[in-house]
């Protein structure tokens, strides 16, 4: 198989990279390098691509010959979409768009992208259900949506085999810490093991959906391989709640260090709490096996290690 990447020189679509080169696949990478980096595909026998999701040329030339799609180029973070939403629109909502009509020119058979779970908003159910209501509270949120639907729309007008995930606070090795909108995993991990305080948004209560980033990678590079479709969005996670507080406990015990945090105003866009249902991800993917936060903070402490020698 020849599986497209977009964003694959970023957190997950390094890591997925890495593991459909494992898995004997071709692999090409699209990114232009705005928030990935070209040093997470150091030594992987990739073709790299570099360009833009909006760049109608540069999608068609890394299309070429491709059996199926993983679309995870976009612009993350709440905040820097509060910051500027136009940007975020454009790379997420419009280059989605892109990403699909170049995928049909090229006849390409598959397509999955990455959602994410703040499109459920001001919805305060949980678990969260992909038939809940859903309610953006920030323009990332409304992107994310976009993406997720034109995917699904791509699906009943033109007949393609599209999967929408939502992506519930991914993380693990190769997530960034050093940058204004970085995630709070990295963020934890970076500062406690240079001797910092951990910064907190709000008084900890929030709550969050933890998934590693190889049983995401797993899950994903399944569904390119059995081109699996689906008419709904479907979770991304596995019914994990985790609050913040919670979370520095056991960062704290995976990496044999206490630790000291300080609080700050809560972010204007964070949804509270965060907890997936996963009923159509277990129907979907029956064989896949979760890693759990323990097994993964310990990777991903050990990585950050090796890192910081």
């Amino acid at each position: 198989m020849r599986l497209l990447i977009t964003g694959g020189a970023g957190f997950i679509g390094s890591n997925l990279a890495r593991l459909a080169l494992d898995k004997g696949h071709d692999v090409v990478v699209l990114d232009d390098l705005s928030t990935g980096y070209r040093e997470n595909l150091a030594g992987l026998e990739v073709a790299f691509v570099e360009g833009s999701i909006l760049d109608v040329d540069r999608l068609g030339e890394a299309m070429e010959g491709v059996d199926s799609v993983v679309h995870l180029a976009a612009l993350g973070s709440v905040p820097r979409s509060i910051q500027n939403p136009s940007a975020t629109h454009e790379a997420n909502a419009t280059g989605t768009l892109r990403v699909l009509e170049a995928a049909r020119d090229a006849g390409v058979g598959h397509v999955s992208c990455a959602s994410s779970s703040s499109v459920y908003g001001m919805n305060p159910a949980l678990p969260k259900h992909e038939r809940e209501w859903v309610r953006p509270m920030s323009p990332y949120a409304v992107s994310k949506l976009a993406t997720e639907q034109y995917t699904l729309a791509f699906q009943q007008s033109y007949g393609m085999k599209t999967l929408a995930f939502r992506f519930f606070n991914v993380y693990g090795p190769r997530q960034m810490p050093g940058h204004v909108y970085a995630a709070v995993i990295p963020v934890f991990v970076d500062a406690l093991l240079k001797g910092e305080q951990l910064p907190i948004n709000g008084d900890g209560s929030n709550s969050r959906d933890f998934t590693f980033v190889g049983t995401v990678c797993k899950v994903l590079l399944d569904a390119a391989e059995r081109q699996v479709s689906h008419a709904e969005p479907v979770n991304l996670a596995f019914g994990t709640n985790t609050n913040l507080l919670e979370l520095v406990s056991k960062i704290e015990k995976v990496a044999g260090q206490n630790a000291e945090v300080f609080h700050r105003d809560p972010r204007p866009g964070d949804v509270p709490h965060s907890q997936a249902d996963n009923a159509s991800l277990r129907a979907l993917f029956p064989d896949v096996q979760p890693v759990t936060l323990e097994d993964g903070l310990t990777q991903t402490v050990e990585w950050f290690k090796k890192e910081l020698a």
